[in-house]
C-alpha cells in the first residue's frame, strides 16, 4: 500500500501526525510505502534567515508574544501526549527549501524517511538550525547521506523543481496546509488525525485489497 505524505519540515503537527499514523500502521500491521513530498508552509522567507517562531505566530495570527508563547506551550503538551519530545521556546522559522531538495535526494537512497525524522527531531526537540547549510548537511549525514554528495546538492539547483511540483500537485489535490496524507491513491487524510482514525482508513484500504 501506497502512502504519499505531504509536510513541512518546521511543522509541529506534521511531526505528530507522522507518529500518529506509524502507530496505526504498526497496529494495523499494514504493509506500507511512504513517500514523502515538499510542502512549504511559507516560501517567501528569504534563504538563510530565519526569525523567532513566537514572533511569526504572533504576527500570523494577532496575539502577543504571551499568547504565542502559550501556543507553543500547549503544543508541546500536545506532543509528549503522544510520546514526542518538543522544547519549542527559542526555535525559528525559515524557508524549508533546501531542506526539502535533501529529502529528495534521500529519497534517491531509500532514506528519505530517517532525513525527514532527523530534520524533525533536530528542530522541534533540539533547536539545530534547518536553515543554515552547515547545519542542513550535518544532520542529512547523521541520517545517512553522504555529506560530500548533499552539499553538492545545496550549492546547486538541484531539486528545485521537484519541490515546486510537490507543492503543485498538493494544490491540485485541494490541500490548503499539512499534514495531507494520500492513502492507496484514492483516499486523503488532512491534518494529524488519530492513530484511531488512521488505522480505519488503513482498514478500509486493505479490506478493499484483500477482496
Amino acid at each position: 500500500m501506497r502512502v504519499d505524505i505531504w509536510s513541512d519540515l518546521v511543522c509541529p503537527w506534521c511531526y505528530l501526525g507522522k507518529r500518529r499514523f506509524e502507530r496505526a500502521v504498526a497496529e494495523v500491521g499494514a504493509d506500507v510505502e511512504v513517500v514523502h513530498h515538499s510542502f512549504q508552509l511559507d516560501p517567501s522567507f528569504p534563504r538563510g534567515t530565519s526569525r523567532p517562531t513566537r514572533e511569526v505566530l504572533s504576527e500570523k495570527y494577532g496575539r502577543t508574544l504571551e499568547e504565542a508563547d502559550a501556543m507553543e506551550a500547549q503544543m508541546e503538551q500536545r506532543a509528549a501526549a503522544d510520546g514526542l519530545e518538543y522544547h519549542l521556546d527559542g526555535v525559528h522559522m525559515g524557508n524549508t527549501v533546501d531542506g526539502h531538495r535533501l529529502v529528495h535526494l534521500a529519497a534517491k537512497h531509500g532514506l528519505a524517511d530517517a532525513v525527514v525524522d532527523r530534520f524533525y527531531r533536530a528542530h522541534f526537540t533540539e533547536r539545530k538550525s534547518l536553515f543554515d547549510r552547515d547545519s542542513l548537511v550535518e544532520l542529512a549525514a547523521e541520517a545517512g547521506l553522504d555529506a560530500a554528495e548533499a552539499r553538492a546538492v545545496l550549492e546547486s539547483d538541484a531539486y528545485e523543481a521537484e519541490v515546486a511540483a510537490d507543492g503543485e500537485e498538493a494544490r491540485a489535490l485541494g490541500a490548503t496546509g499539512v499534514p495531507f496524507f494520500v492513502i492507496d491513491r484514492r483516499f486523503g487524510v488532512a491534518g494529524a488525525q488519530t492513530p484511531e482514525v488512521f488505522a480505519q482508513v488503513l482498514r478500509r484500504v486493505s479490506d478493499g485489497a484483500a477482496g
